[in-house]
Parts: C-alpha cells; structure tokens; sequence
C-alpha cells in the first residue's frame, strides 16, 4: 500500500521559512566516557555505535522518513526514503588530540552551519573523537519540522538508557512503503479542501452549542489577541538584532539544579524565573561592554512553551505555543530584578498568550499551506522579541549509550529573521546545560556573553545569600498561582 504522511501546518512552518541563511534544525551536544566505546586501537567503535543505533530506528519511523510534495497544493508530506543508508546519517570525525573543548564548540558551528538535505531523511548524528578528558561527543541534529524542545527529549530514551549494561537486541527488517503517485496525492488534497468547509460548519456548530466549548473559544479570541500585541509595540533594536548570515558560533557553560533552586526558594519564582533574571542581568553586562545605552531599552524573550499533553509524549512533530516576556535589563539590583520576572511570568501565565499561539497554528491547518510562513515572517519583521530562552526539563538520573554514561548535554536551538541568539538550556542528573547558538559574523564576543551569564547567576547567589542571613531586605512576594504547562 502506497503510504504517506502530512505535515501540520506548524511543522510545515518550519520547513517554510528556511532559506540560505536561516537552518531550521535543531541539535545537541552530548558528552560521554569513552572508555566503553573504544577499539583495541584506541579509537571509537564507530561499527558498533551504527549497529546500536540501527536496533532502535524502528521505534522512531520518522528518521527513515523524507520531504515529498503535493502537486499544485505544494504542502509537504512525509514519505518513505527507498534509499536509506545510516551511514549517511551517522558520521565519524576526529579532533586533533588532545581535543579541547573549545575546538569542539568550533566544529559544532561548523556543522549547524550546513543546511540538511532535503532530498534525505532530515537529520545527522556526528561521532567526535579525540575528545581530552577520555570523552567523545555525539553532535544530533534533526529538523525543526520533526521535532519539538519536549519530544526530542523523549527521544533521547530511543538510543539512551538508565542501565550501563543493557543488551541491545539485533535491528529489525525495515523495507519502504511504496511512494503514492501525483494523482494520488492530487486527488487526496482535493477531497480534503471539498470537506475542509463541512468540517468547519460542523465544529462551529458543535462549539456554539456547548457553553464550556464557547468559553474556551473567547479564551482563545483572547489569547490570539495578547499572541499579537508584542508585535504592535516593536522591541529595542540591540547588538543581537542582526541580518543573519548562514554561519554559526556555539558556546556553553553548566551549572547545578540545586544551586538554582536554592535562589529562588530564597527570592521567590520558579527555577525558569531564575534563568530569565540571569539571561537579564547577562545582557545588561553585555550591552554595557558593547557600548549600549540602557536607559529605555525594551528587550523581550520568545519563551516556547509545550502544548504537548501527556498521551502525546515521545510522539514526532510539534506541540508548542509561546509566551514574550520582557527581560529587566534596566534594572541592577539583582533581588529587584529577580522579582520584576516571577511578577511578569506570573501574569503572563494567568494571561491567554499560549492560548492564541495554539489557536493560530489551528485556524493555519484550515487555510491553504504556506499562511503560517507568511505571518511568521512578518512578525519577525515587526521586531517583537529580541532572542530565544528556550529551557526543556530532562531526566535527572544517569543515562548511558553501550555502557559509556552520558556527561553532559548542551541544546542546540536555531536562529530567526533578525535574531541573532538563541539561548538554550536542558536540565539533565542534577545539572543543567547552557546551549548558546549566535550568528557567526555579529557575535565574535559570544564567549563574552557565557562569562556574563556566569556573573549574573553568582550575584543572584551572593544576593539570595544576603537575604538569607537578613543583609538585605527580602522581595515582596504575592502568592504562588497554579503550575500551568511546563516551558519546552
């Protein structure tokens, strides 16, 4: 049987706004011991890794699935590649020994500078060795329109397991589905438009109908009308606010979950509080050594946010919504900072934004393709925020791959139009992982950032430590409201 798959309108959105310049893929930069791993020659067992990933593909369809189009209607679709090699997919590099970290932070640049191959499945697996520290990296890298925040970190468990010494079971048969002809698709999309306008009569009907349906309509009116209100008032333009070029920086720092909960246990928020004051107090260090006047300048954050419920969690594709917060980069006290975020998170979450995200992206899916895209960019032309915090929770128990245990993992998380920083982070066994992706030509100084954001989260501490013993005086709280979804 002939087989395919559409995309949604939101993943599609992603392969839509894509151009030479702007890579929708996202990415990761693991690190592990290598001494489970390594040959009798001291390299690494790169058969061996291919083999251990090959055993988990049929669990994750997708990663032998490309982009096929249908016919006049241009919407993609998901077919089967009849010429899947894995070898393709999973590469093999070397830094030159000893490799230090700071090489690997180059070759990372390098790699999600590169455009994926659309004429292939979309994504890469990349083996470094020669990692000092008897370490080696595994650098993935998968399409946007495959892949959300949230659901790539339920895919870690397909290649990652809790045990060091699980057998791996040998890879099962694949063959492709046959591909479906022009005419088949043509037709299939001329049925689906004939009863989009019956299926929509029918839901309207349904909703008018139903008190708590029509409640969750003027919900989501709202919310798209608070998802479009940071575009209306454009934010400062700032060193990050860039014509993006193709090539890319990557840096990274750690730090501990615990030591981020014990500043906002002490000045209040949530751990994601903290991470957007330390981003704030980071970027008014940032802006100050490049020469920046603070006073006024209004800098927002684009905070997805998963839609994804609990039945959807390991399934491909994308769930999410967002939320712009405004960063106080204006403000130096660091507690009078740290309660200017949890103030505004706190309404934003009581607010309907994430709510008029999810409508938009449904009202997409009854248009014709290619909608989303053109309102995604003309939004960005609009300057509503000025960079990505993006934060995804992972699991907080040690993780292994044939035996080697998984050290650290820093995001990777993609550029947009005049956007040129990305700032991602994953939590994972007590630790959590700054990723930073920057533009290669206007970030020379992206290392500098790092350093400001390390600054900034120690005088959080020396200031919650203040506060503790009585130094300072402590930030007026208000009450806690009720958890809404978690940030992807």
């Amino acid at each position: 049987m002939a087989y395919y798959e559409r995309l949604t309108a939101l993943d599609a959105s992603f392969l839509g706004i894509e151009d030479e310049n702007l890579h929708m893929h996202v990415g990761g930069v693991l690190l592990f011991d290598n001494a489970p791993v390594l040959t009798p020659e001291g390299g690494i067992d790169i058969t061996r890794i291919r083999a251990a990933i090959a055993s988990r593909l049929h669990l994750v369809p997708r990663f032998r699935q490309k982009i096929g189009y249908i016919p006049w209607e241009g919407a993609p679709v998901w077919v089967d590649d009849e010429r899947f090699r894995l070898a393709y997919h999973v590469r093999h590099t070397a830094l030159p020994r000893p490799g230090s970290d700071r090489i690997l932070k180059r070759l990372v640049g390098r790699i999600m500078s590169q455009a994926l191959d659309r004429r292939r499945p979309l994504w890469e697996m990349w083996v470094v060795e020669g990692l000092e520290g008897n370490r080696f990296a595994l650098i993935s890298k998968a399409h946007h329109c495959m892949i959300d925040g949230v659901s790539g970190a339920d895919l870690m468990s397909v290649i990652l397991s809790p045990f060091e010494n699980e057998e791996l079971p040998p890879p099962e048969p694949w063959t492709p589905r046959p591909r479906p002809t022009r005419a088949h698709l043509f037709a299939d999309a001329l049925v689906r438009r004939i009863d989009q306008p019956g299926e929509a009569a029918r839901t309207l009907y349904q909703t008018l109908n139903d008190p708590e349906a029509r409640q969750e309509l003027a919900d989501r009116a709202t919310g798209v009308l608070q998802a479009f209100a940071p575009a209306l008032v454009p934010t400062s333009r700032t060193p990050l606010n860039v014509d993006v070029g193709p090539h890319r920086r990557f840096d990274w720092t750690d730090m501990r979950v615990g030591d981020l909960k014990s500043v906002k246990n002490v000045l209040g928020g949530t751990l994601n509080d903290v991470v957007l004051a330390t981003v704030s107090g980071a970027l008014r260090r940032f802006f100050d050594q490049r020469g920046e006047d603070l006073t006024d300048l209004e800098v927002r954050a684009l905070c997805p946010v998963s839609v994804r419920t609990q039945d959807e969690r390991g399934s491909l594709g994308n769930k999410v919504s967002q939320l712009t917060v405004p960063l106080p980069i204006d403000i130096e006290d660091p507690v009078k900072r740290m309660e200017a975020v949890w103030k505004t998170t706190a309404d934003l979450k009581e607010s309907k934004q994430a709510l008029g995200g999810e409508a938009l992206t449904a009202i997409s899916e009854w248009t014709v393709p290619n909608v989303l895209v053109q309102a995604v960019r003309l939004a960005a032309r609009a300057r509503p925020y000025n960079l990505v915090v993006t934060n995804v929770p992972g699991p907080q128990i040690p993780l292994y791959f044939l035996g080697a245990r998984m050290l650290a993992s820093f995001p990777v998380v993609p550029l947009f139009q005049e956007m040129g920083l990305a700032v991602g982070l994953f939590s994972y066994d007590g630790g959590l992982y700054w990723g930073l992706n920057g533009d290669w030509e206007h970030l020379p100084d992206l290392h500098e950032l790092i350093l400001a954001i390390e600054s900034s989260f120690r005088e959080l501490q020396q200031a919650a430590s203040e506060v503790a013993s009585g130094e300072r005086k402590p930030p007026v709280r208000r009450p806690m409201r009720s958890r809404k979804r978690a940030a992807s």
